[in-house]
């Protein structure tokens, strides 16, 4: 009598799996924090937001994958810094409601599971929730044979925090013209804007292999897949001058699409181009696909990864504190009484 079909025939390693919980428990076991309940392995993960010593908290919740940048990431064979963008992309939403990240979990899905791939990836979302403060309670590990091709993957995350309802942002009644505008640096484009990105190097026939046209330090590739950077820890910090109105992370849509969706009905801003400096990166970015300024508002950061505004007389106090963190700040616009985003002097990102 032959022996019948396994799952494992069917292309589903449940070993492989047990493998890759075994190889992570380290990473996730030291991104702990208080409030943690238990461990991974459970059917959920628990959390106590009393024991994270909250007396009022409102709970905030955000999702949000990498996009295109995997595809990058599979084509220089590098997974290690895709896991603190998944982080960063969810843990960024949080802070701009003035939340403290408490928890993240992660969704890896694959066509055949590789166990060095996949720790290699979670190594990076732990690292990413050590920056950000918050603990890796779980998350799921999908191997579906068929639906992807052999060597690809997509990552999801999803992260909870809390804010005591006292202090939730955005504080529009409080927004008004003459308000500063701030804008942290970026570390690059993030994890927005690949697919032109992706056409720009295929267009162009880049070698990913090759040194970076804009930086010769790094290949092509590593420059590109740079991680986002994470502004938790800084901005929790400067939360505590209490003279933050509003954040907005310049995420999918850019500087002018994003900041919007923290002003009040009737207002705007008015940036000034010159006040920072345009990343290498882009300015090749647009030189290389003939990409409008417009066009690089609407799409990239543009070397501002977080806005924010505060009242005009404590710019250079929010700015000075920032700065002691380890972050670079300009003093990038003021709010206006005419809705949406203005930027003065874009034809200087011309090449």
């Amino acid at each position: 009598m032959t022996a019948g079909l396994t799952y494992r025939d069917a292309g589903v390693d449940v070993d492989a799996g047990a493998e890759l919980v075994d190889r992570i428990g380290g990473d996730a076991k030291a991104t702990n924090r208080p409030g943690v309940v238990g461990g991974l392995g459970g059917f959920g993960g628990l959390f106590d937001p009393k024991a994270a010593g909250y007396e009022d908290p409102l709970l905030v919740a955000a999702t949000d994958g990498v996009g295109t940048k995997l595809t990058l990431a599979g084509q220089v064979g590098r997974h290690d810094t895709v896991g603190q963008d998944l982080v960063a992309m969810c843990v960024n939403d949080l802070v701009v409601q003035g939340a403290e990240p408490l928890f993240f979990l992660d969704y890896f899905a694959t066509g055949k599971l590789s166990v060095d791939q996949a720790a290699e990836v979670v190594r990076g979302i732990a690292d990413g929730c050590k920056l950000a403060g918050c603990a890796l309670i779980g998350g799921e590990t999908a191997e579906m044979p068929g639906l992807y091709r052999p060597g690809e993957y997509d990552l999801a995350g999803f992260c909870v925090g809390a804010v005591e309802r006292e202090r939730l942002l955005p504080r529009i009644e409080s927004i008004q013209p003459g308000d500063a505008v701030l804008g942290m640096a970026s570390s690059g484009p993030h994890s927005n804007g690949y697919s032109l990105i992706r056409r720009i190097v295929d267009d162009g026939k880049h070698d990913l292999a090759a040194s970076a046209p804009f930086d010769a330090g790094q290949t092509l590739g590593e420059a590109l897949l740079t991680p986002t950077r994470i502004y938790v820890r800084p901005l929790l910090s400067a939360l505590r001058l209490d003279q933050i109105k509003a954040l907005a992370h310049i995420t999918g849509g850019g500087l002018t699409e994003n900041i919007p969706r923290v002003m009040p009905e009737g207002m705007g801003v008015r940036l000034d181009a010159a006040a920072w400096t345009l990343p290498p990166v882009f300015r090749w970015l647009a030189a290389e696909g003939g990409v409008a300024p417009a066009e690089m508002a609407r799409t990239f950061n543009c070397g501002i990864g977080m806005v924010l505004i505060v009242p005009a007389a404590e710019a250079d106090k929010v700015k000075a504190l920032l700065t002691y963190k380890n972050e670079t700040v300009w003093q990038i616009g003021e709010v206006t009484a005419e809705e949406g985003v203005e930027i003065e002097g874009l034809d200087a990102w011309r090449s």
